[in-house]
Parts: C-alpha cells; sequence; structure tokens
C-alpha cells in the first residue's frame, strides 16, 4: 500500500513538473505584465517570481482535485486572484505604459487581451457581471490609446520584449 502511495506521488511530482516546465515561463510573463516589473534577467523578477510561486503552490495542493480540468486555468486563475488581493497592498509601479492603469483595469486588460481569456469567463474567474469587464477592458485600451507609446516603456505594446502577443503570436492593438 505504501508502495503504491509512493508511486502515485512520485507520479504526482513528475506531472506537476512537466506541467511548470511547459507552462511556467508564459505564467511568468503573465506574472510579470501584472506586476509591471520591468524586463529583467531570470531571477531578478521579485514580486512577479512570488506572485508565479504561490499560484503554483496552491495549484499543486489541488493538483489531484483537478480531474481532468486545465492546470493552467487553475493556475492563472490563482495568479489572478492573488494580484488582486495584493494590488491593494503595493504601490502601483511606475514608468511603464501598463502602470497607468489601476490594478482591476491591468489584470482585465491581461487577461482579456494577452491571455485570451472571453468576457464571460474573466468575469467569473473575478466574480464581476460581464459588462462590468467590458467596460474596464474598453476603458483600460482607451486610457492606453490616449497615452500613446513611450520610448523604452514597458507594456503591451511589441516593443516591450514580446509582451501583448498572446499564443497565437498577435499583437494586442
Amino acid at each position: 500500500m505504501a508502495e503504491r502511495a509512493t508511486h502515485r506521488d512520485r507520479l504526482r511530482v513528475l506531472e506537476f513538473e512537466a506541467f511548470v516546465a511547459g507552462a511556467g515561463g508564459r505564467l511568468l510573463h503573465t506574472a510579470t505584465l501584472l506586476t509591471g516589473e520591468p524586463s529583467q534577467p531570470p531571477g531578478a523578477y521579485v514580486r512577479a517570481e512570488a506572485l508565479l510561486r504561490t499560484a503554483l503552490a496552491r495549484t499543486y495542493a489541488d493538483w489531484d482535485r483537478l480531474h481532468g480540468g486545465d492546470p493552467y486555468d487553475r493556475a492563472r486563475r490563482e495568479l489572478a486572484l492573488r494580484f488582486a488581493r495584493e494590488a491593494r497592498r503595493h504601490q502601483r509601479p511606475r514608468g511603464g505604459l501598463l502602470d497607468r492603469l489601476t490594478p482591476i483595469e491591468r489584470l482585465v486588460l491581461v487577461l482579456r487581451m494577452y491571455e485570451e481569456v472571453g468576457e464571460e469567463q474573466t468575469a467569473a474567474l473575478l466574480g464581476l457581471p460581464a459588462d462590468r469587464i467590458r467596460a474596464v477592458c474598453a476603458r483600460a485600451v482607451s486610457t492606453l490609446r490616449t497615452a500613446g507609446p513611450r520610448r523604452g516603456a514597458a507594456g503591451v505594446g511589441r516593443g516591450a520584449a514580446g509582451a501583448g502577443h498572446g499564443p497565437g503570436g498577435r499583437g494586442t492593438s
């Protein structure tokens, strides 16, 4: 019996490690967009990496309960919820294009434009009505259009080290 549990535990660890190897980079990029940390070498994204570690730890804790569910969705959900909670406590970053947005605008924009999460799914994830998500996203896009790109600013545009390129390789404009 103990041997069976040990085998199951090893299998669980291997599955989770494979998931992190495949999705970790994209999840870190999402966390970086949320926290607004400028482009840095790996290991230097203090807030983004802490956010991702927490999200992955919670995902791993629930790994057996996912029952065929998408672990990426679960990890992204944890990132979003943790960011929303922590955004109230941290100062907003300064200098980048996305920094002109409120934390909720930034969160909705990253989910909708970078992660390509549907409006209804974003609403369910954040516990908000779909029309509120639509309004927040429109306001965020309007803010970014009005502000215009600045040289050297981290943002969602093509100049931000690939930021804004969702899984399909499309820009967010």
